[in-house]
């Protein structure tokens, strides 16, 4: 660690402390409802609790969406569907991709600077991720966006990889606002259809199609490249 970004790092993790004493003070059960909510993985539950806070329903979502895509945990497509659900196809996954938006790249800069250590030990466990960062030197914008695109890809292990590697804030940054767009659409479509299935079985059905493509192509893409590099 180094002893420069020693008190930065103190400051954020006490204005951390403070921000959930503050809620916890004025909400003791919050954080014991959400935990459980976001465990539950019950898109109607995570629904209704989103609109049990009434008018302020579509702020919570949006901090919370954002804060879910900072941590890396749990997967936001539940949240990103449950949205779909509330407000709508449309308003639902323009909330949920400005919010995820938002939230990587506050994420880039807490693991770039804040918590570097943690990220390149995340990265270090995953051989998959590892021969990524190599091309992310000399095209980390396009390695980066094409995996933004393909849906249901881990947004921690991207953010983490992000913060190890040779990119800029604004190359990740704008890699993450053009490739969720279509990554978030299809998962909340997903999601949203899944639950709804019979108002649209066929929008589901091309939802999924459209996703199975992307990931095999993103694997296929993978492959080639590191045949490339040998």
């Amino acid at each position: 660690m180094s002893k420069s970004t020693l008190p930065i790092k103190i400051g954020a993790v006490a204005a951390l402390c403070l921000l959930f004493g503050i809620v916890y003070l004025l909400n003791p059960a919050f954080f014991g409802e959400l935990w459980d909510v976001c465990l539950s993985g019950d898109m109607h539950r995570v629904a209704e609790y989103i609109n049990s806070f009434g008018a302020w329903a579509m702020v919570f979502s949006f901090f919370l969406v954002l804060c879910v895509n900072a941590i890396g945990f749990p997967p936001a497509m539940i949240f990103s569907s449950a949205n779909a659900l509330i407000f709508g196809i449309v308003p639902g996954i323009l909330l949920a991709w400005i919010a995820e938006t938002v939230g990587v790249a506050l994420s880039f800069v807490l693991l770039r600077f804040l918590f570097r250590d943690a990220a390149e030990d995340v990265i270090s466990k995953h051989k998959s991720l590892q021969k990524i960062d190599e091309l992310s030197g000399s095209q980390g914008f396009k390695v980066m966006l094409i995996a933004r695109i393909i849906p249901y890809l881990p947004s921690g292990l991207l953010n983490a990889l992000g913060a190890v590697s040779k990119m800029s804030f604004r190359d990740f940054t704008i890699a993450a606002l053009i490739g969720k767009l279509p990554s978030t659409a299809i998962e909340a479509m997903i999601g949203h259809d899944a639950v709804t299935a019979s108002e649209n079985p066929y929008r589901l059905v091309f939802s999924l199609v459209l996703a199975i493509v992307m990931v095999v192509g993103f694997i296929i893409y993978e492959r080639r490249q590191k045949q490339k590099k040998i």
